[in-house]
């Protein structure tokens, strides 16, 4: 109970303890090196549950999927991977088998990289109709995520635009970035994503994801998600911030309180 009352006061009134906690239950805790071993993966795994709860999910590559599954039965974190990762190509149909496949694994979150390039060169049909097809293909459990690359897209006009698709051809959260790009998630293109989510009431998360590393780099993004849609929206089943550096900083956070945020 004290938790949740904690929670409906915004980001920006909480301490750097209380915002750890409520960052700690959004952790989409990543391991998606180019060279990620097995034994990483269950690394990650052990790290998903701490003293102060569990993160929300981890996020691996798809090959891992059945491990991580195996490793994490009984316990209420999801598992996300990724797909048509990390250069958002436009073979719908390799992504679509490639989500399956996932899934029987065990994934409960698909990450999806959009066709975002095509957007940039004029063309929107490729990224509505991925989105709508891997959406289409899942089980009702299984929640979809579209990976923009806003750091590609560049303009708030076409943040705006690749949001606004998204969330037409089914997707249950907007995510900003792959981490592979030069630039990933920038306060500038959450503000556009969490208005477009606002204005149109879809009930759509969100996700931010690349180049977290600290509790002051993360809280920006919890405070503009309570500014903009309330400080009851932003939990687990709505917000999330994707990170493999960030969980010390938010154990560090609840172990050792440090006042204000």
């Amino acid at each position: 109970m004290e938790r949740t009352q904690q929670q409906r006061v915004p980001a920006a009134q909480m301490t750097l303890e209380g915002a750890a906690r409520r960052l700690l239950a959004c952790l989409d805790l990543t391991e998606l090196s180019d060279t990620c071993l097995p034994t990483q993966v269950d690394a990650v795994c052990g790290r998903a549950s701490t003293p102060f709860g569990t993160v929300a999910a981890i996020c691996i590559h798809p090959s891992y999927v059945a491990q991580a599954a195996t490793a994490l039965k009984g316990r209420a974190i999801g598992i996300a991977t990724v797909i048509n990762f990390p250069a958002g190509g436009l073979d719908i149909e390799r992504a679509l088998d490639d989500t399956k496949e996932a899934v029987r694994d065990g994934a409960t979150e698909i990450d999806l990289v959009t066709p975002y390039a095509a957007l940039v060169s004029g063309d929107p049909a490729p990224m509505r109709e991925m989105i709508a097809a891997i959406a289409e293909a899942l089980p009702a459990h299984v929640k979809l995520k579209a990976i923009l690359e806003t750091g590609m897209l560049k303009t708030p006009t076409l943040i705006r635009q690749a949001s606004e698709i998204a969330i037409a051809s089914g997707a249950h959260f907007l995510k900003t970035s792959t981490g592979k790009t030069d630039v990933s998630a920038t306060p500038e293109a959450a503000r556009i994503m969490l208005e477009t989510i606002r204005d149109s009431s879809a009930p759509v998360g969100f996700k931010a994801s690349g180049g977290l590393r600290t509790l002051r780099d993360t809280l920006v993004y919890l405070e503009l998600a309570d500014g903009i849609m309330g400080p009851d929206w932003a939990k687990p089943a709505t917000f999330r911030i994707g990170a493999s550096a960030l969980l010390g900083s938010l154990l560090d956070a609840i172990q050792a309180p440090s006042g204000a945020g």
